[in-house]
This record gives structure tokens, C-alpha cells and sequence, in this order.
């Protein structure tokens, strides 16, 4: 199922705030984190229905994937 575009652009927009306030990024890190992630890909391509998840939850996923990629990039370093 597909929803309307307009509709996910704010959901977007709010599941970003959200990520930007748990995480402690900018804004615009946490923007251009969520057009690179998994996530994001799910919810517009439509798989499981993911844009009919809270902004929480999306949000919750969003930092998992973000710690995990955190954590890859730290191990690399060292």
C-alpha cells in the first residue's frame, strides 16, 4: 500500500525531529542520515505497511540503525 505523498513528507519530517532530539544530532545530520537509511527506504517503498508506524517507533528504529552504524564506524577506527 502506497500512502499519499504529502502525508509522508510530514511524517518524515516529524520521525527526523524526533531522531535529531533522541540522538543529539542537528537537524540536518539527522536529515541526511534518514534519506541514507533502511528505514526510510522501507517506509517509501511501502513494505509492511512501515509509514503506518508511530513517529516513535519509527524514530526508536531510525537510532538502532544509526547506533549500529555509530558503532561500525568507531571499530574501524580503532
Amino acid at each position: 500500500m502506497n500512502a499519499n505523498p504529502v502525508l509522508l513528507q510530514k511524517k518524515y519530517a516529524r520521525v527526523v525531529k524526533l531522531f535529531a532530539e533522541k540522538t543529539g544530532i542537528s537537524l540536518d545530520e539527522a536529515l541526511d542520515f534518514f534519506y541514507h537509511s533502511t528505514v526510510y527506504q522501507l517506509v517509501k517503498d511501502g513494505v509492511s505497511d512501515m509509514h503506518c508506524m508511530s513517529d516513535g517507533y519509527l524514530a526508536d528504529d531510525l537510532k538502532i540503525e544509526y547506533d549500529e552504524e555509530t558503532k561500525v564506524a568507531e571499530n574501524k577506527i580503532t
